[in-house]
């Protein structure tokens, strides 16, 4: 997975405070990560799975494409950085 450098000049004309754009990004990708999980969940509910309890260690091709198909997503985090740079999420302070 190639690394790629996030230019914070772009971040700061969204949000002044450098400080608060950190905050503002990291609670909407732990936002993100919670949908994530939910939905994994849910999917992984619906997949049909061996009664056999003797075979643990068996693999199940659905639920290994599921797997799969979560890890080619964009990590919560880039997530939420792309969304602060491209649209500029909402937020206010708790009074």
């Amino acid at each position: 997975m190639a690394l790629k450098p996030v230019d914070l000049r772009k971040i700061k004309e969204r949000i002044p405070n450098l400080y608060e754009a950190v905050v503002v990004a990291a609670r909407r990708a732990r936002m993100v990560n919670d949908e994530y999980k939910l939905e994994f969940n849910t999917l992984l509910s619906s997949v049909v799975s061996s009664d056999d309890d003797e075979f643990e260690d068996k693999e199940n091709p659905e639920q290994l494409k599921l797997s799969l198909e979560f890890e080619k997503r964009d990590k919560p985090h880039i997530k939420a950085l792309n969304e602060l740079i491209d649209k500029g999420l909402e937020y206010r302070y708790k009074s």
